[in-house]
């Protein structure tokens, strides 16, 4: 199915992914892994910013995929403290939309990346155009694919800067 549910025997639809989803969020929020909360600590943040219940040990089933019964309102307060709309967690689309945002927002981060971005506003697009072009030779140079990371390089989502071998 194209919405981000496959469908149980009994024709129920079952969310597909949610951990995934879950733990890229989260990654986003929280890129650096060292100081990213545990999910106790991060269910009373969500508790505490939304008002809605969760538990850290529900959390963590959710996130790691032990669980899927999650119901609208509870998919609602994650949505809600994640700043994503509800559809992302069921929609492929709006999470394939969303999640190219959340990669724009997680390159902007570097400071380098956004100095490139601020100092190319303005040129014309004949400059832009070479600039386009010199920063796609310097992908295929690094073995990167058309702004995808290699599979061996952690996911945009993580922010984390890594340099190739």
């Amino acid at each position: 199915m194209g919405n981000g549910a496959a469908q149980r025997d009994d024709g129920r639809p079952v969310l597909q992914g949610l951990d995934r989803r879950i733990n890229e969020l989260i990654a986003v929020l929280y890129p650096d892994e060292r100081t990213r909360p545990g999910y106790t600590r991060l269910a009373k943040e969500i508790r505490d910013a939304t008002g809605g219940t969760i538990s850290g040990t529900y959390l963590w089933e959710l996130a790691t995929g032990k669980k899927r019964n999650i119901t609208l309102a509870q998919l609602d307060v994650l949505a809600e403290f994640f700043g994503v709309p509800l559809e992302y967690f069921l929609n492929d689309e709006v999470y394939e939309r969303v999640n190219s945002q959340m990669e724009l927002a997680v390159a902007l981060r570097n400071a380098k990346i956004r100095s490139i971005a601020l100092r190319a506003n303005g040129l014309p697009a004949a400059s832009l155009d070479a600039l386009l072009t010199m920063v796609t030779e310097a992908r295929k140079l690094q073995n990167l694919q058309d702004g995808q990371p290699p599979e061996e390089r952690p996911s945009p989502a993580t922010g984390e800067e890594v340099r190739p071998a």
